[in-house]
This record gives structure tokens, C-alpha cells and sequence, in this order.
């Protein structure tokens, strides 16, 4: 059986890739074409439940460059496109979650060997992903990082990490990323912190809408692995439907959505998964889905 258990630390290699060591090697095969391996911008781990995406460049804060924005876009693809992925982890190695763009090599920028891809199509990639998009953040977040935090789908944070819109700080504004953060601060919170630029922790992000929890730094793998368990409970099909359900709702009016939604509910109803989670209810065990979790 693969392992489910997620893990910031490597403990394999495979064509320059991270892994870990029960993954699938196909999977890694596939994904270590597309990485830059002489700089290992992104470390990886793959296993049967999980993706993982850690930023590794903490020399710079793990800025957020041309290249590592198309290798970012390009991991993204490959763990959707991967069966055995049922949800995606991203986090930062060293001091820093994202520091935000690199100014020296912005993103949408030239990139060796490929299209430049912006970051605004890693958020919406992340946003529109069929699989959950848990953000790890392990250290500081400023600007265009917060980007990667407002695209993801559950965010747990370290306690006392520091978050910052500080864009205004050095002339410019918190435009693209905006789209992505102020559906979740709503405009009170947003307004104040786009205006001053003003640091806020982790905690305060819980308590603004922009965070789901706040752990201390020795909890984040632990509160993440908790994530990673829950979402596994619930049928594959399911938890994708549902993600897709938050996103088109939160778009509708109360009519649109009751004459979208009715319609929605009964084709999840008649599908093989809702007919196996249904009968391991009245059988009282686990669905098939779950088993080994």
C-alpha cells in the first residue's frame, strides 16, 4: 500500500525529483521532465492521497520568478491530471512561505524552454483544480505570495508567521491577487490592509477569513495530515463536486442557485460512488474509498 502520511522532509530520489520513497514511480517519471533540476526551485512528493508542492528557493524567500511560476503551473497539471492524487499540499522551505514576485524575474516573464506562465493562471488552476488545494503556510507571506494563500482551498498557518499587502509599501497595488483575497477577507478587512500594508499573523488571518486554522510551528504537519485524513473520508467524486458546488454558488443568485443545485444534487445521487457510500451506511462500514485510512 502507498503511503499516506505527508512528509516535508525527503526521503528518496528519483531523475532529480523528491519523492517519496513508496510513490509511483511512473507519476514521478512524468512530472521530473517538466522540473528544473539544477536548481530545484520546487521539491516534490507524491503518494497515493497526496501531492506536494514545496517551494524551495529560500535564499530568496522562495520569490516568486518566471521559472518557478511555469514549473509551479506545470506540477499543478500533472498532479490533476494524476489518478491517485486526491488532494495537492503546498508549502515553502525555510523562513518563508512566498515572499512574493521576484522583481528581478517577475512572473509572465521569459521562461527557458517553454511558455511563460502568470500567476494568474496558477490561481485559477488552483481554484478551478478538481482536487482540493491545502496551503501549508510555514513562515512569512507578503504580496504576490498571499496570492497562493487566497487561491487555495484550506489554508492552515503557522501562529505566528507573518502575513503582509504590502505592495503600497514600495508604489504599487495588490491588483491580481485581490481577486483571489478579498472574497475572503470581504472589503472591511481588505480595505485596511491593502491601504497600510500593515503585518498581520496567523492567527489574525483565522480571524479575518483568510486562514481555516493557526497552529504552532511543531503542529503544521500534524494540522495538515488532519486535513489530508478528512478530506479522504469523503468519496473522491464527492469532494470534487463539492469543491466545484462552493465555487458556482458563492456566483448565483438565490434563484439561479436553487435551479442549478436541485438538478446537481440528483445526478451526484445516481452516481456509482453516492450508490457505494449509501450502502456502506446502511452495512455500517467503511466505503471503499476510505478503506486503510
Amino acid at each position: 500500500m502507498l503511503t499516506s502520511r505527508i512528509e516535508f522532509n525527503a526521503n528518496a530520489r528519483h531523475e532529480g525529483v523528491v519523492a517519496t520513497g513508496l510513490a509511483t514511480i511512473r507519476s514521478v517519471a512524468s512530472i521530473a521532465k517538466h522540473l528544473s533540476v539544477e536548481n530545484q526551485r520546487l521539491t516534490l512528493w507524491l503518494s497515493r492521497v497526496y501531492f506536494a508542492l514545496r517551494q524551495n528557493r529560500p535564499e530568496n524567500r522562495n520569490a516568486l520568478s518566471a521559472i518557478l511560476v511555469n514549473e509551479l503551473h506545470a506540477h499543478l497539471v500533472a498532479a490533476i491530471a494524476d489518478p491517485q492524487v486526491r488532494c495537492i499540499v503546498l508549502t515553502g522551505a525555510g523562513p518563508a512561505f512566498c515572499a512574493g514576485a521576484d522583481l528581478k524575474n517577475p512572473p509572465g516573464g521569459a521562461a527557458v524552454g517553454a511558455r511563460a506562465a502568470s500567476l494568474p493562471e496558477v490561481m485559477t488552476l488552483m481554484l478551478e483544480s478538481p482536487k482540493p488545494v491545502i496551503a501549508a503556510i510555514n513562515g512569512a507571506t507578503f504580496a504576490g505570495g498571499l496570492g497562493l494563500v487566497g487561491a487555495s482551498d484550506i489554508v492552515v498557518a503557522v501562529e505566528d508567521v507573518q502575513f503582509s499587502f504590502s505592495e503600497v509599501r514600495i508604489g504599487v497595488i495588490p491588483a491580481v491577487i485581490s481577486v483571489v483575497c478579498i472574497p475572503k477577507l470581504g472589503t472591511h478587512h481588505a480595505m485596511k490592509l491593502f491601504l497600510t500594508g500593515e503585518r498581520f499573523t496567523g492567527r489574525q488571518a483565522v480571524e479575518m477569513g483568510l486562514a481555516h486554522r493557526a497552529v504552532p510551528a511543531d503542529r503544521l504537519r500534524a494540522a495538515v495530515q488532519e486535513e489530508i485524513d478528512m478530506i479522504n473520508l469523503g468519496g473522491p467524486n464527492a469532494v470534487s463536486e463539492a469543491k466545484k458546488l462552493v465555487r458556482r454558488v458563492s456566483k448565483l443568485s438565490i434563484e439561479e442557485g436553487f435551479a442549478e443545485t436541485a438538478p446537481w444534487s440528483a445526478r451526484v445521487f445516481q452516481t456509482e460512488e453516492a450508490a457505494e457510500g449509501m450502502a456502506a451506511f446502511r452495512e455500517k462500514r467503511p466505503p471503499a474509498w476510505a478503506r486503510g485510512h
